[in-house]
């Protein structure tokens, strides 16, 4: 449920950002999530559709890359990618280690439309 909250403050941002640049409308958001952040791509884009409506977000498309998790050992420094129910590191077999890529959640960029509106009516 989480992901609520997170849902919203993306929108906010987003809201504000498009807002400084006179956008017309949102078209994008490429959003970055580590692997090891607990965000379920799914839940975003559901609350997405459903928070965004009626703005100048609605109808955004939501483009997720993940990273890939990375642990520093604390006995040799050996950096590396865990894997899914083992945390030793694979070059001394110590199980003391720091995560240091993999907890991130951010939006990296945001595709708006400046163009105006097409004018009705007859020639002016």
């Amino acid at each position: 449920m989480h992901e609520l909250s997170v849902t919203q403050s993306v929108l906010e941002i987003a809201l504000r950002h498009a807002r400084q640049s006179n956008a017309r409308r949102i078209t994008d958001l490429y959003l970055v999530i580590g692997e090891l952040a607990s965000i379920v791509d799914d839940s975003v884009q559901f609350y997405w559709d459903m928070i965004s409506k009626d703005t100048i977000a609605e109808g955004a498309q939501l483009h997720f890359k993940r990273l890939p998790a990375e642990m520093q050992c604390m006995i040799c420094a050996e950096r590396f990618h865990p894997g899914r129910e083992n945390f030793a590191c694979p070059a001394c077999g110590s199980n003391g280690a720091r995560i240091v890529a993999g907890e991130e959640f951010y939006m990296d960029s945001i595709g708006i439309d400046n163009d105006e509106l097409p004018r009705q009516g007859g020639k002016e």
